[in-house]
């Protein structure tokens, strides 16, 4: 069965993350984050699904990291930049990791905007 992909524009809940967690995972989402249109994927099997819906919506590539989000944890601990995706050499990126921490702040900044009690 097909993960299905929500492309997230207004706020939701830790209470929607963790039941889409629960769907896929069981303690965690896969995401991935637009930070130019601040707008976040979730709830695929793989992160390059979650790309693919943000590409044919009309992100840019560059614009797209993607992240676990750990609805049960608080904190820091929520967020793993941890993806495939992220290994961009091209843009300075070579490991699964975002590695520059000021792309790091803004990825927290828009998922703390998109997801009530980002903690």
């Amino acid at each position: 069965m097909a993960a299905m992909i929500t492309i997230i524009r207004d706020v939701t809940t830790r209470a929607r993350l963790a039941e889409l967690a629960e769907a896929t995972f069981g303690d965690f989402v896969k995401g991935v984050v637009d930070v130019r249109r601040r707008v976040l994927a979730l709830g695929g099997d793989l992160h390059s699904d979650e790309e693919a819906a943000l590409l044919e919506d009309g992100s840019q590539q560059a614009d797209l990291w993607g992240i676990n989000l750990y609805p049960g944890e608080t904190g820091e601990d929520w967020i793993e930049f941890d993806s495939m995706i992220n290994v961009r050499p091209s843009q300075g990126n070579r490991s699964r990791d975002v590695e520059d921490e000021g792309l790091r702040a803004s990825i927290r900044e828009v998922v703390a905007g998109l997801v009530e009690d980002a903690g």
